[in-house]
């Protein structure tokens, strides 16, 4: 797959615990994007944050060390983020997606050998 220029960046931001069938949403949303045939997906953890619910969650108290957020980045050419954001809809009962434009600079996997 080639991926240069012009793209999109899918952000979507999750708590930790947010399930999807009994299982994390970070992995719905991951497994579902490589279905889709995406160039790509990251998740990556929070040490702290806070969201609509306005509450601070953070790994600072232990009390409040679930709720962490998470972070779910993809990008791909703009009809094939945008043809995904459906499934997207369908996942999510709290959180937050945005789309924001990027040009792809490298886009290389590793060299596979026969």
């Amino acid at each position: 797959m080639t991926l240069s220029g012009r793209a999109l960046r899918l952000t979507v931001f999750v708590d930790d615990t947010d399930t999807w069938h009994h299982r994390p949403m970070y992995t719905e949303i991951v497994h579902r994007a490589h279905a889709a045939g995406l160039a790509g997906a990251s998740v990556f953890r929070g040490m702290e944050g806070f969201g609509a619910g306005n509450v601070v969650h953070t790994t600072r108290l232990l009390s409040m060390a679930d709720d962490l957020p998470v972070t779910v980045v993809i990008v791909d050419a703009e009809e094939k983020i945008r043809a995904f954001l459906p499934q997207l809809d369908e996942l999510l009962i709290e959180g937050l997606a945005v789309v924001d434009e990027v040009e792809v600079v490298a886009y290389r996997g590793r060299q596979v050998t026969t």
